[in-house]
Order: structure tokens, then sequence, then C-alpha cells
């Protein structure tokens, strides 16, 4: 049993956590209202993309793959948290996922969703996106299949696919507890989604092991998924991508970026719904706890990426390494280094990791710094290939920034929504780990 939960009713959990999906106050609109300035910004300069040309993107020779790339490798990696959470940590039996497993998975799925716009975005004619399917048709078009950009297509698709249904199956029995509760439309809607869920034991027997199944499923997604990213880099022969180390990398940086989201999202969440009872110092030291694991993989990639580049007594190789901390975006991987290698360190102090308020700023200074590492990888690497007369910079417009503004206001904007339609935290699991009620022996003779 959870030493950590409080001695409350089964009957306090379901008053407690359903009450998240009461009618939104004045704060909730605002922020959604917010977050739907951003996505109308973004679609606005995206329309002017499309009308005018990709040339307004910033994107020119010899940096072909521009923001839209780093952006897409971004929010692949931030999905990779709520497999990890809610798959992996599931196998595994650590009781501590319970609380946040659930807001995990839902933004793997909208996190997914956002990566798969930018590479829509990022063609010069996004109607064509189809091409990139394989599917039958009277021209006998065929996609390239050696190409690691079509493994993405596959990869991503997989993952979106298993993640929802995995996502969906966890939400049923939770469902079906608001769907009691609840009175008109609510209920006409939680009616459908709960799929008839009674909570019989045959229902529980089918369910657990449904959920296994797709626990198991899931699992080797976390490692697939962000490896077939990393080989759209690692299968060229650019310097500063032509390397072994990037799976494993990148599959770290995924889930360092993705805890520490779940914790820039979880954070407003317990202030805003007085969830302190649920989501504990506790459950924040486990994930900072994960976070410095895999920081120090990064830091080490980091580290390992300059040995190999001196040790390989390759020109081309030491000219990139050199460039990344003295070139013309130096200050991109400075911020780099401090964000994912410095700042995580503040964690191994328990007076730190246990304070909310830094917490959150560390968490959002470690999305930078994701960021910033994706940046230098393309960025470093493109505008210093093997000529000199092949060398350049790139020129940042306001249409990519836009863009880059309205990716994070769709993402939270289906955040948003969802914790004010669905249960945003795991009620069956939770209750599964709480110490029983004590029955009262006055009340068994009645």
């Amino acid at each position: 049993m959870a030493s950590w939960f409080p001695q409350i009713s089964y009957t306090k959990v379901d008053d407690d956590l359903l009450e998240i999906l009461e009618p939104p106050g004045v704060g909730w609109f605002l922020l959604l209202a917010t977050a739907i300035g951003c996505v109308v910004l973004g679609g606005y300069a995206w329309s002017i993309q499309v009308r005018e040309g990709i040339g307004h993107a910033g994107i020119t020779h010899p940096i072909m793959w521009g923001v839209y790339i780093t952006d897409f490798v971004f929010w692949v990696g931030i999905a990779h948290s709520g497999t990890l959470i809610s798959a992996v940590l599931f196998l595994f039996r650590a009781k501590w996922r319970m609380p946040i497993y659930r807001i995990a998975e839902a933004m793997t799925v909208f996190a997914v969703l956002t990566a798969g716009l930018f590479p829509i975005i990022h063609l010069g004619r996004p109607w064509n996106f189809y091409w990139l399917l394989p599917y039958p048709n009277q021209r006998y078009l065929w996609v390239n299949f050696r190409s690691p950009l079509l493994w993405d297509v596959f990869a991503v698709s997989t993952y979106l696919t298993v993640s929802t249904v995995f996502f969906i199956i966890g939400l049923i029995p939770d469902i079906a507890a608001a769907r009691d509760r609840a009175t008109g439309i609510r209920k006409f809607l939680y009616r459908i989604t709960s799929l008839g869920w009674t909570g019989s034991h045959k229902q529980w027997r089918h369910y657990v092991a449904a959920y296994g199944f797709f626990a198991a499923l899931a699992t080797p997604l976390v490692l697939s998924v962000h490896s077939v990213v990393s080989w759209d880099f690692a299968m060229s022969n650019v310097p500063g991508w032509h390397t072994t180390i990037f799976p494993p990398y990148f599959v770290a940086g995924a889930i360092f970026s993705g805890l520490a989201m779940v914790i820039t999202i979880t954070i407003p969440m317990r202030k805003a719904f007085n969830l302190q009872n649920y989501l504990t110092i506790w459950h924040y030291e486990k994930m900072c706890q994960l976070i410095l694991f895999t920081s120090g993989i990064v830091t080490y990639a980091y580290a390992t990426e300059f040995f190999i580049a001196w040790y390989s007594n390759n020109p081309f190789e030491r000219y990139q390494f050199w460039f990344r901390p003295f070139g013309d975006f130096n200050v991109a991987f400075w911020g780099m280094v401090f964000c994912n290698c410095v700042a995580p360190l503040s964690l191994w102090f328990k007076r730190l990791r246990t304070n909310i308020v830094w917490l959150f700023i560390v968490s959002i200074i470690i999305n930078i710094g994701m960021w910033l590492e994706r940046f230098n990888i393309i960025f470093n690497s493109l505008a210093r290939e093997f000529t000199p007369d092949a060398w350049g910079n790139y020129n940042f417009s306001w249409v990519e920034t836009a863009i880059t503004i309205g990716s994070f206001g769709w993402f939270f904007m289906f955040i948003l929504v969802f914790i004010k339609v669905f249960p945003a935290m795991a009620l069956t699991e939770i209750k599964e780990i709480m110490v029983p009620p004590r029955r009262d022996p006055a009340s068994a003779h009645h």
C-alpha cells in the first residue's frame, strides 16, 4: 500500500478528482483564449507561407531544414514520457506513476498530433502530403522506402495509433465513474464513451488483460520511434549527424524533455484544483530522479560527440564541433549546455527538488534547452558542411516564430479542453494503491 497516501475514503477521491470537471472559472477561459489566440496567429502565418511561398520561412541554402524540423523533433520527444510513465512504469509496477500517468498519456497523444503538423508545414506544397503514404494509384507512383523520412511516417503513425488506443482504454472505468454523477449532455457523452462499462468482474478481467497487452505493445515504441527520428540525421553523411550514438541519445533526451513537460503541466493543476493530497512532493521527487538520470545520459552524449570528433581525426567532424561552441550560433550551444547539463544538477539538493516553484522553473528551463539541442544539431551541421563555398547562415523569420508559438497554443488548447471534459487523473488506479479505509465496527451490526 502507498504510505504517502492520506487516510481518506474512496468517495472523497471521487469527489476531489471529479471536481476538476466542474464548470471552469475565468482563469481557465483566459488560458484557453490565449491558446486559441496563439493558434490563430500560427494559422495566419502559415496561410501567408502557403500563399506566397516557403521563402517566408527563412529556409535557404544550405540550411534547408529549419525551425519546422526542430519543432517536429521537439514535439515527438515531448510525447515520449507519456508512454514511459503509463506503459513502462506500469510493467515495472511503479506505484508513483498512478496520479500522473493520465495527464502524461494525454500529453503523448496531443504532442504527436502537434508534431505531425510540422512535416506538412515544412512542405512547399502541403496539399501533396499524401504522397508520403504508400497507396495504389493510377500513376504507379511509389514511396521511397529507403528514405528515413518515410520511416518517420510509419513510426509516428504507429505510435499515435497505439498511444491513442492505450489512452482510451485507460479512460473507460473513470468515464463510467463520471457518468454516474453527470447530468444533461455530459451524461449522454459519458454514456457513449464509457462503452457500456458496469464494473462487473468479467469486464475487469478483460480490461486488465487488454491494458497489460497494450502496455507491452507500447513499450518497444518508446525506443523505436525516437530512434527512427534520429535516423533522419544519422543515415546521412553530414558532419555532426553521421554517428551511431544518436538513437540512445535521442531516446534519453526525449524522456528528459517529456518528464519536464509533465512537471510543467501538473504543477499549475495541483495548485488550481487543490490536488496536494494526490500530487505529493514524493511524486515530484521520483520524477526528479528520472530527470537527473536522463540528464546524465544527455550530458555524457554531448561529451562523447566531442570525443568521437577528435578521435576520428576527420577534419570535417573536428571543425563542426569547434564551430558549435565558438561559431556563429554559440549562444544556442552554451544555452543548451546550461539548460540540460547545469540547471538539472540543482535537483541533487533535496531542498530545491522539493520546492515546487523551483521545480516549475527548472522544467521550463529544460524544455528550452531541449529545443536548443535540436536547433544545434540541425542548424550547425547544415551551416558548415564540407566545403566553404557551401557554408551559410540562417535567416529567422516572424512566420516561423508565429507558427512555433501556434504549436504551443495548439498543444495547450487540447490539454485545457481535456482536463475539463474527461477525468485528468486515474480514479480507479489511485484507489488501488490507497490504504483501505477502515470500517466502523459499530456500523457492522446495522
